[in-house]
């Protein structure tokens, strides 16, 4: 049938794909590696606790079936093998029967993981993986042509990203549309990266250029995404030109580069194919009965679901970020509606000192990625994503929004737990634990020029106050 399928976009199906499984293996390493410390069965916010307090209607997941911190390392690990086998291409392999499996398996086992994960897993991100997954089950494989249906849905779902975000920073802070919000944001961003002391210290005049060109990439370029060919694959090139400049500026996990990878979805290589002069692939064979059924049931089914993020996009109280459905399907996005003018971050420290005292030495846990010495360049982290350190971040804003898992953190620094070290860089007490530790909340700027060359150190800071007074363990220790 002409109008389901859409053989030109072969490429970009592929694309979309190899890409999907890459992100979807990053997401998969993370959870395998930081899980026992988060949320194994001794970690801060326990799995098997929130399993017993939220049914499996509002949070679907196989960890309902049952729970084991082995059981979880062992769907985290299928999940990066499986990941790492569709990367390289292996579902082409397979009939068109065997390979929808493949990504419908690999989308269950990360939904499972992302609705047991409590706020360890609560940023956009997460559905919009989810979402994505679930759209790549219908794209087919080489055996058949890209339905024309998925591949709308696709540019419906990049929309909704782009626009979303777009929407709630218009609606949000004023400095968005002032176009000031860059003076601020390289700075106090979650988690900056190598370059971002630099993109913080360009003129302000390119800083409002900046948000210009963001404003266009969101607010106007989207629309461009349901042009006919060649301004459609424009449109996403500028998203794309946007994205990259985004992961240069900053850590935000794999967010960036899963928008960049929908966006290429909406791109017609096979035009760029043709102008190289390389030869084009097989012609595929005709889609059986059963997977064009399959294609309208998935599209009706999101079609229908559309309606809450469609009225959410036009509401004068916009939700940001937000799932109306347990399956994370069809969701709403944006980010940055309000902009902080100031960092804060909550600084961790121990002692051995048997008892606290003015004359006590304090030192300093280091974490991977969130700012804390003074002279360390902010690393590149993303698209893998530091849970800890992000969260951290909220702690620096918000005392109430960290206590339900700042607190068993500092416990678990108080008996040295190994799974809790291992996500920290500096661990300044590795034989035995401390006696005491404490938080204190400090304000961060980003050095200047002169004070750059002077120290080289990439930061100031100033105490504001206690965060946590010196605690230790009871009795029971």
């Amino acid at each position: 049938m002409d109008w389901f399928a859409a053989p030109d976009y072969w490429l970009s199906r592929m694309v979309f794909q190899r890409g999907l499984a890459a992100i979807y293996l990053v997401g998969f390493l993370v959870a395998l590696n930081q899980f026992p410390a988060l949320l194994g069965e001794n970690g801060l916010t326990p799995v098997p606790t929130f399993l017993r307090r939220v049914p499996f209607s509002r949070a679907p997941s196989i960890f309902h079936l049952h729970y084991s911190d082995r059981f979880f390392s062992l769907v985290a690990g299928a999940g990066a093998l499986l990941s790492a086998v569709l990367l390289i291409g292996l579902a082409d392999l397979v009939p068109l029967w065997g390979a929808m499996p493949l990504w419908a398996l690999l989308w269950v086992l990360y939904l499972s993981i992302v609705n047991v994960g409590q706020v360890w897993y609560s940023f956009g991100w997460e559905s919009l993986l989810c979402e994505a997954g679930f759209l790549a089950i219908f794209l087919g494989n080489s055996g058949t042509a890209p339905p024309v249906l998925v591949l709308w849905l696709l540019r419906w779902l990049l929309f909704r990203l782009e626009f979303g975000a777009g929407l709630i920073k218009m609606r949000g802070d004023r400095c968005w549309r002032d176009l000031t919000c860059l003076y601020y944001h390289h700075e106090t961003q979650p988690m900056p990266g190598p370059l971002s002391w630099y993109f913080h210290r360009l003129p302000r005049p390119a800083h409002r250029v900046e948000v210009a060109g963001n404003h266009f990439a969101q607010l106007v370029a989207p629309f461009g995404l349901f042009a006919p060919q060649p301004y459609a694959s424009v449109a996403a090139g500028v998203m794309i030109a946007t994205q990259l400049w985004l992961i240069l500026s900053g850590n935000f996990a794999w967010l960036n580069w899963l928008t960049v990878v929908l966006a290429a979805s909406v791109v017609s290589w096979a035009d760029l194919v043709r102008m190289l002069g390389l030869p084009p692939p097989p012609r595929p064979t005709a889609e059986p009965l059963w997977f064009t059924g399959v294609v309208l049931a998935a599209t009706v089914l999101v079609v229908a679901l559309s309606y809450w993020p469609a009225r959410n996009l036009v509401s004068r109280h916009q939700l940001m970020n937000a799932s109306f459905n347990p399956f994370h399907l069809v969701n709403t996005y944006g980010a940055f509606g309000s902009v902080t003018r100031a960092r804060y971050e909550v600084v961790i420290e121990g002692t051995r000192d048997p008892e606290v005292t003015p004359e006590t030495v304090w030192r300093e846990y280091g974490f991977k990625g969130k700012p804390g010495a003074l002279g360390r360049l902010p690393p590149q982290f993303a698209p893998y994503h530091l849970r800890l350190d992000w969260l951290m971040w909220f702690a620096g804003l918000s005392a109430a929004y960290a206590h339900p898992w700042l607190v068993p953190f500092v416990r678990k620094l108080l008996t040295n737990d190994r799974a809790t070290l291992r996500l920290l860089r500096e661990v300044p007490f590795p034989d035995a634990p401390p006696t005491f530790v404490r938080a204190l909340l400090y304000r961060y700027s980003f050095t200047t020029h002169r004070e750059r060359r002077a120290t080289r150190q990439w930061w100031e800071r100033e105490l504001v106050e206690e965060y946590l007074p010196p605690v230790r363990l009871g009795p029971s220790r």
